[in-house]
């Protein structure tokens, strides 16, 4: 049977999507096809080839256009999508040739610290200067708008008073890395029919 291909989208270090590239690298039934990032001089595309998985690197004019991603998911054969740590608005045709097949992980617990420009280290500095008890991840499925797809999975872990910036990165990072994985290769385990390519 062939392998469901996952595409991951990511805009930054990758810290996510490496992670999710060891946790595939000998799954029998699911391999990442390729990374795609809107930034050449992102930590990611280094990474990312340097474990023998392909980068595709386009523009932001590029990436805003839906067909331009659907014909370039067709092309690789991709039945599901996984934004890890990518900052960019997915455009809504990509979004209706993959429904609830495209999944992102948030930094806080939605719909909390959530939308445009809510991404890493801003979202840690709002929890802190809210004085905030806890905090957290969110994985969700993607739809037209930042941050407001339907809730797959949150994971917390609790911010003290004298917790910083820091502080609060490195606990939201462990639950990333600790769940991220798992949850979305049950999600695509799940799935109720057989994989579906881009067409």
């Amino acid at each position: 049977m062939a392998k469901i291909r996952i595409a991951l989208f990511a805009s930054g270090n990758g810290s996510n999507a490496m992670n999710l590239i060891r946790h595939f690298a000998s799954n029998t039934s699911v391999e990442v096809a390729f990374v795609l990032s809107n930034k050449a001089d992102a930590g990611i595309v280094k990474s990312a080839s340097s474990k023998g998985i392909e980068t595709l690197v386009f523009t932001n004019e590029e990436v805003a256009d839906g067909e331009f991603l659907v014909n370039v998911c067709s092309k690789y054969s991709i039945d599901f999508i996984v934004l890890a740590g990518y900052l960019r608005l997915i455009p809504a045709q990509l979004i209706q040739a993959f429904p609830e097949r495209i999944i992102n992980i948030h930094p806080a617990l939605l719909p909390k610290y959530g939308g445009k420009n809510m991404y890493g280290d801003k979202v840690h500095q709002a929890i802190v200067d809210a004085n905030e008890t806890e905090t957290g991840i969110t994985i969700h499925f993607v739809n037209e708008q930042f941050d407001k797809g339907k809730i797959i999975a949150q994971y917390v872990c609790p911010v003290h008073p004298t917790d910083s910036i820091d502080d609060v990165r490195e606990n939201v990072q462990h639950l990333e890395h600790t769940f991220f994985p798992f949850v979305v290769e049950k999600v695509i385990k799940e799935l109720k029919f057989a994989p579906r390519r881009a067409r």
